[in-house]
């Protein structure tokens, strides 16, 4: 699904925002660390946030990793959100994670790993 361009210039970032929505439909959206592996985004929380609750209620998110500096280039991902909170597909999570990030690998009932299927995209400034 994305170009070599784009995943240079995802691995190139750290950080992005995630949007989601509430059950009262209110969008929520904060910055929050990434990994990517060739098919998913990896981004853990604590447990009991908001986007957490938020994910349980409606698994539809959109990703967004941008740049201020110019020339400006972003990308925004939208797919879907599945909560790992243990097991080995926990462990695999942690282990992308660890190793693009540098992190100890947590526990489960640590963190809360999110993973996002991507289903759309756009780019710009990517040419």
């Amino acid at each position: 699904m994305l170009t070599k361009l784009e995943k240079e210039f995802l691995r190139s970032h750290s950080i992005c925002r995630i949007a989601s929505v509430s059950p009262n439909g209110q969008p929520h959206n904060v910055p929050i660390g990434y990994s990517l592996d060739d098919q998913y985004f990896y981004l853990t929380t604590d447990p009991g946030t908001v986007k957490l609750s938020n994910i349980r209620y409606n698994q539809k998110v959109c990703l967004l990793v941008d740049e201020s500096k110019k020339p400006r280039r972003a990308m925004v991902i939208r797919g879907m959100a599945e909560l790992i909170e243990g097991g080995r597909a926990f462990d695999e999570a942690m282990t992308v994670i660890a190793n693009q990030r540098g992190w100890k690998k947590k526990a489960s009932g640590e963190q809360v790993v999110i993973r996002v299927t991507p289903s759309r995209k756009s780019s710009w400034g990517l040419d």
